[in-house]
């Protein structure tokens, strides 16, 4: 076991071996006590690694149909960009920082968080160069096949090499490296073709090829259902177009580069925030590389030149036997869309029963409150309430916090026709929602445009709670009517993501929204603990107390509970009260999607904690936080998974649902989760994950969530 391995073992983690001393008995006891609490707890870097491990892992499984397996392949390497660009772009600035950096939990500095990251990628990287090959196997059994030029005819070679020189070359900007040609700019995520050029005088070049010029296609075709990347081909020709040289080597290369950019850092009141962002996008594509991939094995001296040129460690280069980009996957999908067998069972979300059709919906959530589960659900009658309002002559104002929406947003029409109608609406936008930031910006300037009061957040903090009030006046008094969900107000993602929206006019929410709205108007966060809680001061201390509180309970000798659903769990502070509570005799059930640096079934402390995580067709999304059991059972839905940044460095919402009847069918959909045994899989206390396989009955949570909403839906599936 090397230096790394040991350092990341579960006995050894938050130590350097090369580094013990001898230490006194009563330090080794202090030291002793200490290493029990580390047994709980793992990297969220390596954590994270392991819910894209489970993504793989369902492009892996042959019960998912081959199509379904190619958009996990996609996803799991779009995850991977998105994992280098965010966290290795923040721990790579937190270098220098030194001792001040290290992992609060494991004791990992940041540069061992890369090194351990980096190892574990190369492990994937094998695992999902052996899938691709596997599914290039059985794409070719359906008809449809990804060739090379080891694989294909002379004569197709001959047409491929014709086609080259008439679509492609004249195309095609190449670069020899010199001094009077720097070595250009390569962006983000794009593929070059590099290669090492020779001169018959001896001297040696560099010479790169942008490949992705958005001219020619991806996939060039060969002949029917036969396909060759056009990066291999501009890679195969090289010698046509750097004539006069000998290619010594060649590689597909591609750059992930950091966007790690702490906008309210560096942010200078005198701008105009909005213009001030729009300009940080446009910085954030030049930031410093983090990793640079290649197609094929390049000399150290070449390796060496091109990470001393573009800024990068040469740890972080990794070699692959997949294409750079499986964004062409969507393509071979729409090839094979006339063979159901190879996609999921066609779903759509269905009509609510709650609502009654061919009648208005507002006064339907005056009489009582309503829950909406996406994707099982229709999103429309919650679009319906913002066009009913925008109408309404008792509505006065609409007020809602926009972090992600849609690129074609009905919710951002019903604002603006509501604000065109004469309502004061008030529209929170949050230009910070990392890689949706110039969506946002367009939006907002739609917004002020028509009539809209825009406000851009908050200085320290994103606002990431999903909330609307509406507010009405009858007979001289207010009437509100609220929304609370888990989800972005966004009808793309609420067919692919699980999610649930409430709708309430109790008055209490209603005047607890409405100080939320208050505050962030003036600039300001709420302070004080009201129905609703409210991150960044009253949320995590209300968890904390909730907690607390089971373990009075169970130290009574009454049952005691916490259920919790959410799609990560880092906060330190609620960890080391779930551990508490664990210790107490709390029966503690976490369903957990992604990062879980809490590691259930430590012999005396988390012994009475179970983690399982859902990775199936549907993203789990939801927030579900329950604690206790019976009559005494609270039961809220939230925007805030239980993470540091959500606890203490956002605006986050939790709701109390007090409806009998929605308690009843959250509380069913959670149960039905914890019996999940064909997606769900089981954290165990070495840090792996198991498929959660029961003897019984088959229960897959999402497929029989889809069956009950079509049984429900008003005259059956719609």
């Amino acid at each position: 076991m090397g230096w790394l391995s040991a350092l990341l073992h579960p006995r050894h983690r938050g130590e350097d071996p090369r580094n013990l001393q001898s230490l006194s008995p009563q330090e080794e006891e202090s030291e002793m006590n200490g290493k029990t609490r580390k047994e709980c707890y793992v990297n969220r870097e390596l954590s994270w690694l392991k819910f894209n491990q489970r993504v793989l892992e369902e492009a892996e499984r042959e019960t998912v149909p081959l199509c379904e397996r190619l958009s996990f392949a996609a996803i799991y390497q779009s995850n991977l960009d998105e994992f280098f660009m965010v966290r290795i772009g923040s721990l790579k600035d937190q270098i220098p920082m030194g001792e001040k950096a290290r992992d609060s939990k494991t004791g990992l500095l940041p540069r061992q968080q890369i090194e351990a990251v980096l190892e574990a990628v190369k492990e994937l990287t094998l695992r999902r160069d052996a899938l691709y090959r596997s599914l290039m196997e059985q794409l070719a059994r359906a008809g449809v096949r990804i060739v090379d030029f080891h694989t294909i005819s002379q004569a197709d070679s001959k047409r491929l090499e014709a086609y080259f020189v008439r679509e492609l070359l004249p195309l095609l900007s190449p670069v020899v490296v010199g001094k009077r040609q720097p070595f250009p700019f390569l962006r983000n995520k794009e593929i070059y073709a590099v290669a090492v050029l020779d001169r018959k005088n001896g001297k040696r070049r560099l010479g790169l090829i942008p490949c992705a010029t958005g001219v020619f296609p991806r996939l060039v075709t060969i002949a029917p259902g036969e396909y060759i990347l056009s990066e291999e081909l501009i890679l195969h020709f090289l010698p046509l177009t750097f004539k006069g040289y000998q290619i010594h080597a060649k590689s597909l290369v591609r750059v992930t580069r950091s966007a790690d950019i702490d906008a309210d850092a560096v942010y200078d009141e005198d701008l105009d925030y909005r213009e001030f962002m729009a300009e940080l996008v446009r910085k954030r594509k030049k930031l410093e590389p983090v990793r640079l991939e290649l197609s094929r094995p390049l000399s150290q001296e070449t390796l060496e030149e091109l990470c001393k040129t573009i800024g990068l460690d040469k740890k972080g280069v990794l070699e692959s036997r997949t294409p750079l980009d499986l964004s062409f996957f969507s393509q071979i999908q729409d090839q094979l869309r006339q063979n159901p067998d190879y996609f999921y069972p066609r779903f759509t979300p269905q009509k609510s029963a709650q609502f009654v059709s061919g009648q208005p919906f507002l006064p339907q959530v005056l009489h009582k409150d309503k829950l909406l589960a996406y994707p099982f659900q229709r999103m429309d009658p919650f679009l319906q309430i913002l066009r009913e309002a925008a109408s309404d002559d008792t509505v006065v104002s609409i007020k809602i916090s926009l972090y992600r929406v849609a690129r074609h947003s009905q919710v951002v029409s019903a604002l603006m026709e509501a604000a065109e109608n004469g309502k004061d609406v008030q529209v929170l936008v949050e230009l910070k929602a990392r890689f949706d930031e110039a969506n946002n910006i367009e939006w907002s300037r739609q917004l002020e445009a028509a009539g809209c009061n825009v406000i851009y957040g908050l200085p320290g903090y994103k606002v990431h709670a999903k909330l609307c009030l509406i507010t009405r006046i009858v007979d001289g008094q207010p009437q509100y009517i609220t929304q609370i969900g888990t989800g972005n107000y966004n009808e793309k993602t609420a067919r692919l993501y699980t999610d649930l929206s409430l709708m309430t006019a109790d008055p209490e929410i209603g005047q607890s929204a409405s100080a939320v709205f208050q505050a962030l108007a003036m600039g300001e966060t709420v302070t004080e603990p009201q129905v609703l809680l409210a991150a960044p001061n009253c949320l995590q201390s209300a968890i904390a107390e909730k907690i607390d509180r089971e373990i009075d309970y169970a130290r009574r000798g009454e049952p005691a509970y916490i259920g919790i659903k959410v799609n990560s769990l880092t906060d330190k502070t609620i960890m080391e009260h779930l551990i508490q509570a664990s210790q107490a005799g709390v029966t503690i059930d976490l369903i957990v999607r992604g990062i879980c640096c809490l590691l259930p079934g430590v012999p005396g402390m988390t012994e009475n904690i179970r983690v399982i995580s859902i990775v199936g067709r549907f993203l789990e999304h939801s927030r579900i936080y329950r604690f206790g059991r019976g009559d005494r059972e609270e039961l809220y839905i939230a925007s805030a998974d239980l993470m540091t940044r959500n606890m203490l460095r956002r605006v986050e919402i939790a709701a109390p649902v007090r409806d009998p009847e929605l308690r009843s069918s959250i509380r069913k959909m959670f149960d039905t989760m914890l019996r999940d045994n064909r997606q769900a899989r089981q954290l165990l206390p070495d840090g792996s994950y198991v498929p959660v396989r029961t003897p019984g009955q088959a229960v897959d949570s999402q497929a029989l969530f889809c069956q009950w909403a079509g049984e429900q839906a008003p005259g059956g599936s719609q």
